[in-house]
């Protein structure tokens, strides 16, 4: 007896076919039969006008601490997600010592806005392996799939402590070559790494991963050549804006050491600027021609992100903006007052090349949303080039003098970033393209600034109701089978018989994401922004349904994902 058979459902089954109308037979966590299937069942779901795809693979997140707790992985589950490849950017819990516990804490709530006190009080610690971080992660049940990758930063402040802020000699990269294979030996899905000005530790210092000299970082990628269904992960420098040759070279050698994918976060696309974009794929060509593999990790929807003058967000990367955004409180607002201090800033931001941290930097168009002052109440949801224009000011000058009104705690909501005809038309022209991966939602990251997690929804209502980018038997190939190829997950990304039962039933007239809204839920009463799913009928993770009408159902039949075990070789590498 089948354990559940979803009846007459129109099958985009993750090929790239078109839709089919049909059964899905589900028992022992497998897809047993797909088609006409005439058996009995334990539940049976009418799923005429719906909607049945594989379960969605999000290959860029950041889930390493919210899932202690938080093990329903939200929002990012209840938006279809069965699989969260997490790890990324050379940002891991694991391996630590027990004495450098308050510095990865530090690190994680300094380059990825995760909230210090929840860090603190939402953290067993208990483990100081890799393979004791999943055994950890195995035993707590999670509600969708969930690979790891290995952080370079991680390894490096293991083997090299205090040290790791300097050149590795040969013993140390002898003794990160061992570790990271133990990691791997325990699971790990590959090695992840940071090249990027952005990210520095607690203290305002490099992370240890950009210490690395590249000589390092292909020792490290040549552990990667026997272990099959492993991967790579980085970010450089230019990923903010536009590669150098040594950058290109670099992306090519890593994955030709490693014989290995990889992919790299995140290629932003801006009509005006795609000279920009073409040249940062020119890596994932120039690596083909050596025999290796790079692509670009691209988000097919918008994402809103906030920013404020209080806490550390987009604003800090500003070309020399972090020497007055770093100011204690106090201080930072009598250097905001300052005229010659605006005038400066205002000129760093505009009159530097910022590449995409442009998105921050248009003022006049930035929307007041979250305000803390009486004066302010009126101007929540209102722009600031118009409270400019009312009050014969600069934009900038307005911008600041609302933010000191709120002592720095005012929400802003930038407009997002080329979301214009020209840009949406090169967009579309880049879903398809083999060098382009979708995802990169950092769900379980920037908590409190944005919320990429409802991706997937918004993508299939846009191409189902909106822009129509491409049809959805393409929206739904792009956002299940190519990831699942790429990272060589066994028997996820398609529906057919055989494979595991990650399924996902959705309206196709009401599918969507809900808009952002802060919530505080995370321990030590911090907050962080979270958006609804529209339109999701059911999900199922191994066989188990998750998701009822948009509710979780409190089932967490998730696993974790361990390489060799649950991947092999990817296809986009396998001879």
């Amino acid at each position: 007896m089948l354990t559940h058979l979803i009846e007459g459902a129109t099958i985009v089954d993750g090929s790239g076919a078109e839709p089919v109308v049909g059964d899905i037979g589900i028992r022992d966590g497998r897809i047993v039969a797909v088609g006409t299937v005439d058996e009995e069942a334990e539940v049976r779901i009418d799923a005429g006008g719906l909607m049945a795809a594989p379960g969605f693979v999000d290959p860029h997140t950041h889930y390493d601490a919210q899932l202690f707790w938080d093990p329903y992985l939200t929002p990012s589950s209840q938006h279809g997600v069965t699989t969260v490849i997490a790890g990324n950017c050379g940002f891991t819990l694991a391996p630590v010592k027990a004495d450098d516990t308050d510095y990865i804490r530090r690190l994680m709530a300094g380059v990825e806005g995760m909230p210090l006190a929840a860090l603190e009080a939402g953290l067993p610690w208990t483990w100081e392996s890799f393979s004791e971080y999943l055994e950890q992660v195995d035993r707590i049940g999670l509600v969708a799939n969930a690979g790891f990758m290995v952080g370079h930063t991680a390894l490096r402040r293991y083997v090299m402590g205090t040290e790791a802020g300097g050149p590795a000699g040969p013993e140390h990269r002898a003794r990160m070559a061992a570790l990271l294979r133990e990691c791997l030996d325990a699971g790990g899905l590959g090695l992840s790494t940071s090249r990027s000005s952005t990210h520095s530790d607690g203290d305002g210092a490099p992370v240890p991963s950009r210490n690395a000299d590249p000589d390092e970082l292909l020792e490290l990628c040549r552990v990667l050549r026997p272990y099959d269904g492993t991967m790579l992960e980085a970010v450089v420098e230019g990923c903010l804006s536009s590669f150098d040759d040594s950058e290109i070279e670099l992306f090519a050698a890593m994955s030709t050491a490693a014989d290995k994918p990889l992919n790299w976060n995140s290629l932003h696309v801006d009509g005006a600027r795609y000279g920009e974009t073409l040249r940062q794929l020119e890596a994932s060509d120039h690596a083909a021609t050596l025999g290796g593999r790079v692509v670009a990790v691209m988000m097919p929807t918008m994402q809103p992100m906030n920013v404020n003058f209080r806490t550390h967000c987009g604003l800090h990367l500003l070309p020399e903006w972090p020497q007055t955004m770093k100011l204690p409180v106090p201080e930072r607002m009598v250097a905001l007052r300052d005229p010659a201090v605006r005038a400066r800033m205002l000129h760093n931001a505009h009159h530097r090349d910022v590449g995409v941290l442009s998105m921050f930097t248009d003022f006049a168009n930035y929307t007041i949303g979250d305000v803390y002052s009486e004066a302010n109440r009126p101007l929540r949801g209102r722009r600031i080039a118009d409270i400019a224009a009312e009050r014969g000011q600069e934009v900038f000058d307005t911008l600041l003098d609302i933010v000191l009104e709120d002592e720095l705690r005012t929400i802003l909501w930038p407009e997002p970033a080329s979301n214009d005809d020209e840009s949406w038309g090169r967009r579309r022209d880049l879903l398809t393209d083999e060098r382009v991966l979708l995802g990169g939602s950092d769900a379980g990251a920037h908590l409190d600034r944005m919320c990429g997690a409802g991706y997937p929804t918004a993508f299939l209502g846009d191409c189902l109701r909106g822009r129509r980018l491409v049809p959805v038997e393409t929206a739904v190939h792009l956002i299940t089978q190519v990831p699942a190829a790429l990272f060589g997950l066994r028997d996820r990304g398609l529906i057919a018989a055989g494979g595991a039962a990650d399924l996902v039933l959705f309206d196709p007239a009401t599918v969507g994401s809900g808009a952002p809204t802060m919530v505080q839920d995370l321990p030590a009463d911090s907050a962080r922004l979270t958006a609804e799913a529209e339109g999701v009928h059911a999900v199922f993770v191994n066989g188990v349904r998750t998701v009822r009408d948009g509710a979780l159902t409190g089932d967490r039949p998730g696993k974790v994902l361990r390489s060799g075990r649950d991947t092999t070789r990817s296809a986009a590498t396998a001879q």
